[in-house]
């Protein structure tokens, strides 16, 4: 909940140092199977939160060795479906850091490793996973076609049969996913109907709504409705006031380079840069190429 709501640079140390201290001890005592499973399966669910929390802090290097660590722990306790969701975190890392061929294939390996026993909530994310690379491959069709898998999975998710840590995943979610791949795709018109959808407004999941918006800015933008997307990037630049978070710097980042050299002349652009220049990540944008 602190890291939705605040950022993984909020609460991380926090939690490494619970790993390090109450955590790393129970794993040298003695448990019957069944108990000693049970126990790798929550460290591996741990071990995963301190990989997202790293990687959205931007210590990419150290997220991956949190991932890895995460993922033998569930070939340990045999738990192939948290195995997914791991491998489903390291696709959307690697998607992050422009590894865009392997985010499709470590997101494939997620939902063919356990298909026998995948649900639809977790079908439906590694999808979406694989369709975020995709888009920015420029595979349309591939895209398409695992977006349409995704949202026929998620059409099926029975309430309360999911793993806690995939239970986050739902229609919004989703819908912020499509509004990510067309913005990608170019597909500015799809990408604001379809990040309408993707945002909370519930104040616990601020970290998730400032991509949706930052997102459904660009996309108002793309099709000329300068004005309009000024104002949802400042609603953006808002949330994020209280985030932690190097991936937030990074979206106001591109949002800024894709869309500043074209709407230069722009009065409403030029307008919400100076007001732009007032908030947090703006600044922290500003301070790195």
């Amino acid at each position: 909940m602190l890291d939705g709501k605040f950022g993984g640079g909020h609460a991380r140390r926090a939690l490494i140092q619970y790993l390090h201290t109450d955590v790393r001890p129970m794993l040298d005592g003695k448990y019957s199977d069944s108990v000693g499973k049970q126990l790798y399966s929550a460290v591996a669910e741990a071990l995963l939160l301190a990989g997202w929390m790293s990687y959205d802090s931007g210590l990419h290097g150290i997220a991956q060795r949190y991932f890895i660590q995460a993922l033998r722990m569930t070939q340990t306790a045999g738990d192939r479906l948290l195995g997914g969701s791991i491998l489903s975190a390291m696709s959307h890392q690697a998607t992050f850091l422009g590894r865009y061929q392997d985010a499709a294939t470590l997101a494939r390996a997620a939902y063919t490793g356990p298909a026998g026993v995948l649900g639809p909530t977790m079908s439906a994310q590694f999808r979406a996973m694989e369709a975020r690379a995709l888009a920015r491959l420029g595979d349309e069709r591939g895209c398409d076609l695992a977006l349409v898998e995704a949202e026929r999975k998620l059409s099926q998710r029975i309430p309360d049969s999911d793993p806690p840590y995939i239970a986050y995943f739902d229609e919004v979610e989703l819908a912020a996913e499509i509004g990510h791949c067309f913005r990608d795709l170019g597909r500015s018109t799809e990408a604001a109907e379809r990040g309408a959808g993707a945002i909370f407004g519930d104040g616990m999941n601020n970290r998730s709504d400032f991509f949706a918006t930052m997102v459904e800015a660009e996309a108002f933008i793309n099709q000329g409705e300068v004005g309009r997307g000024c104002e949802i990037a400042t609603t953006a630049l808002q949330l994020g006031e209280g985030l932690k978070s190097a991936r937030c710097v990074q979206y106001v980042r591109e949002f800024r380079d894709r869309v500043a050299p074209t709407m230069r002349v722009a009065v409403e652009f030029r307008t919400f840069t100076e007001e732009a220049r007032t908030f947090r990540l703006w600044q922290q944008c500003a301070l790195t190429p």
